[in-house]
């Protein structure tokens, strides 16, 4: 028997990268799959993917940072799969530039997908999951949120935003049997850091002691092992998946 057999994951941003990977594992591990973008046609090549390893995915558009529209979409997947066992917190975005030139609406817009969003889900998703008396909930956090990095002030703060509300809420729920915990990657190849400089690639590898960057695959492997029965009694934790940039 597979390690998510008979579960239910919600992934957000799944449209691609991470989260697709993310979304492939916990498919491939034996999970069903709802997948949440801000647009809804984005979804299709995740949902494809996941079809073709023999799971069940449906799409639903979903803005992270509405409060109405998450609450709309995590009752309307409730409705559709019957329980809701797992979820991923993984939408993000970036507003990268220093402190001095950094607008308001750089700040706002970064918190609210990456910080407010993953508060709105997880409190919708956490009302079932409570009544369940079961369910795993991971926050995509970043090595960022630890270590800083110039020029990402908000996106910095909203990963340690990230870990410690993951901290507090292992200790709220974890009486009704709901796990929280992060995973924290670090230099990982993707759309977003492909667009990085040379520059900037070559200053972040030489912070990696393995000497390469990571893959979204492996931080998809830390997601379900958290998700399943074999992290049972881990919670409010933080994993880094960085290669040992840091701790």
């Amino acid at each position: 028997m597979k390690i998510l057999e008979n579960k239910v994951a919600i992934v957000t941003g799944a449209a691609r990268g991470i989260g697709q990977a993310i979304a492939l594992q916990l498919a491939a591990d034996g999970a069903d799959l709802a997948l949440g973008d801000v647009k809804v046609e984005w979804l299709a090549e995740t949902a494809e993917k996941v079809r073709a390893l023999g799971r069940r995915a449906e799409c639903y558009a979903m803005d992270v940072a509405n409060s109405a529209v998450v609450n709309e979409v995590v009752t309307q997947m409730a409705a559709d799969f019957g329980h809701l066992d797992v979820l991923v917190n993984n939408a993000g975005i970036t507003r990268d530039t220093l402190l001095i030139r950094m607008t308001e609406e750089d700040w706002d817009a970064v918190l609210d997908i990456n910080l407010k969003g993953a508060f709105l889900v997880t409190k919708a998703v956490a009302k079932i999951m409570m009544k369940q008396r079961s369910g795993s909930i991971i926050n995509i956090a970043s090595v960022v949120g630890v270590m800083g990095n110039p020029g990402q002030v908000n996106y910095s703060a909203s990963k340690a935003g990230l870990i410690a509300m993951t901290r507090t809420l292992a200790k709220e729920l974890g009486s009704r049997n709901v796990r929280l915990n992060a995973v924290a990657p670090g230099f990982i190849r993707t759309a977003m850091t492909d667009k990085l400089s040379e520059q900037a690639k070559e200053y972040m590898l030489r912070n990696v002691p393995l000497g390469r960057p990571g893959e979204p695959e492996d931080v998809a492997k830390a997601v379900a092992f958290l998700a399943g029965d074999n992290a049972s009694y881990i919670s409010g934790q933080t994993l880094p998946v960085c290669g040992g940039m840091i701790w």
